[in-house]
């Protein structure tokens, strides 16, 4: 579907001519925060080993972050929206650095924790801002998809190039390394955004609502950490009455927007179709995802013996189909239609999924590979137009606020798709049955029979570890074609749910 660009649409922005060299500062953002939270899953083993921390500190080590970030996103892309993206975009990325440090030489897992609580809080400035500022910097119908295009591959090289990166660091230094390489990064990033990103504000902004920030972090914390809990011990009162305080904290954030002249979020745009069902297959595509990229990684390592480092080469595929399919998706779109063009990617990441039910311990790499360049391709897709579609239907003063509405959703999709696959591999797994003298806790996850199998005859080690991987494997193909079925149905509800979206609004 071409369309004719109206004078208009060439504007500020088109004439701007450091336009690009401030669009390669937002990249340096979003690779920062892709790539910090893909390496720490890789120096998980050696922090256990430094700072000894107990089971339940090891899992806030982990989760905080995410917490966090999901907690504080649309209360960020607000303030951005008040204050200027430019200021709070450099100071969160000066902040995110330094905290780094901190994070890199905590010595005490309690230190670690809170160390990753505020990096969480440092991170939420930066992903809004960084599509608002896209949205800002780039009138032009046209350049602006092919600048998100990029912005998304970036994200997806990201979270590639972070285990390759981490692997070859742990390899050669202390796990604090995998946190000191966002140094340069941030130096880079605030010296030069300094000098090329224009400042953006909402003309009107209204007071920041304090109430609605603590509503919505509580909100979004509650059901995260209800889901996670669920994930990981079952339905119990915890996880219950957590996250009944986060619905009806989200209730109230709801009720609190309706009722404010100046909302922290302005509700009426889950009115738009576009806004509504992009936001929708976000939030879907991840969490129908989130079973292969959470055990991908496992599998790789665990049963078929690769080491960290060949493990991330592996996985880098989907990072190249991701990269070249985002600089394509936003022409593609205007060539044919948005929604041919995000259920075309939905319905290819869900058909590859479906191959992958197949996978066995001996699943040879030229299909796994396969699988996984078009699951990077759909993605590429599906993502950088739904991110398109998200920054056009809303208001220029409104973008930091529309996309932390996105990211949001890729943080909720996250959760929602490791608690819900994640039980059910690990379902599958702990029904395995391992000869006598398997201890307990082989049975609580692949890598811990790993370690258990240390401690074991031979001859016994090796008929659990077969048995254990077996069940591995058995529930990542049930947990990957519950994620296909989930990919395929996104598909079928975006055709409706954006039929007659366009790209070509101008700015």
């Amino acid at each position: 579907m071409t369309s004719t660009l109206r004078p208009a649409a060439t504007t500020e922005a088109v004439k701007r001519p450091d336009r690009w060299l401030a669009l390669s500062v937002l990249v340096l953002a979003v690779l920062l925060v892709a790539v910090d939270a893909t390496v720490l899953g890789l120096a998980t083993p050696y922090i256990s080993e430094d700072l000894e921390p107990s089971g339940t500190q090891l899992l806030w080590i982990g989760d905080v972050y995410s917490f966090v970030i999901a907690g504080l996103l649309v209360s960020m892309g607000s303030l951005g929206d008040r204050i200027g993206r430019k200021r709070i975009l450099l100071v969160g990325a000066t902040a995110f650095g330094l905290i780094s440090v901190l994070n890199a030489y905590a010595t005490s897992p309690g230190m670690l924790i809170v160390a990753r609580a505020l990096l969480g809080v440092a991170g939420a400035t930066l992903m809004p801002a960084t599509l608002a500022l896209i949205r800002n910097l780039f009138h032009d119908p046209r350049e602006r998809s092919l600048a998100v295009g990029i912005w998304g591959a970036t994200a997806s090289a990201g979270t590639a190039v972070g285990p390759i990166v981490g692997g070859f660091l742990l390899g050669h230094f202390w796990w604090g390394s995998v946190f000191l390489i966002n140094l340069p990064v941030m130096v880079v990033l605030v010296v030069v955004g300094i000098r090329t990103l224009p400042e953006s504000r909402s003309p009107k902004p209204g007071p920041w609502d304090l109430p609605s920030v603590l509503l919505s972090l509580v909100g979004m914390i509650g059901v995260v950490y209800a889901v996670k809990e669920a994930a990981t011990h079952g339905f119990t009162w915890v996880a219950l009455g957590t996250g009944l305080l986060g619905a009806a904290a989200l209730y109230g954030f709801v009720r609190r927007q309706l009722t404010l002249p100046a909302p922290l979020l302005d509700m009426r745009l889950f009115r738009d179709r576009g806004f509504s069902g992009a936001v929708l297959a976000d939030l879907l595509t991840i969490l129908g995802l989130s079973g292969l990229v959470f055990f991908l990684s496992q599998y790789l390592q665990l049963v078929q013996g690769r080491r960290p480092f060949e493990a991330g080469l592996a996985e880098l595929p989907a990072a190249v189909g991701a990269v070249a399919a985002g600089l394509i998706a936003g022409r593609a779109a205007r060539r044919f239609s948005v929604r041919a063009v995000v259920c075309g990617g939905l319905a290819a990441i869900g058909l590859a999924l479906a191959c992958l039910t197949t996978i066995s311990r001996s699943t040879g790499y030229p299909l796994l590979g396969a699988a996984l360049l078009v699951v990077g391709v759909g993605a590429g897709l599906s993502f950088t137009v739904t991110s398109d579609v998200i920054l056009s239907s809303v208001p220029k003063d409104q973008a930091g606020a529309a996309s932390a509405v996105s990211e949001t959703a890729y943080e909720l999709g996250a959760a929602l798709g490791i608690a819900v696959l994640g039980s059910i591999v690990t379902g599958v797994y702990r029904d395995f049955t391992g000869p006598a003298g398997t201890p307990a806790g082989a049975h609580e996850s692949l890598g811990g029979a790993v370690e258990a199998a240390g401690h074991l005859p031979a001859d016994t080690a090796a008929e659990m570890l077969s048995s254990a991987r077996e069940a591995f494997v058995d529930g990542l193909g049930t947990a990957v074609g519950v994620g296909a079925a989930v990919l395929l149905a996104t598909a079928a509800a975006a055709w409706f749910l954006l039929r007659g979206q366009r790209l070509d609004h101008s700015g």
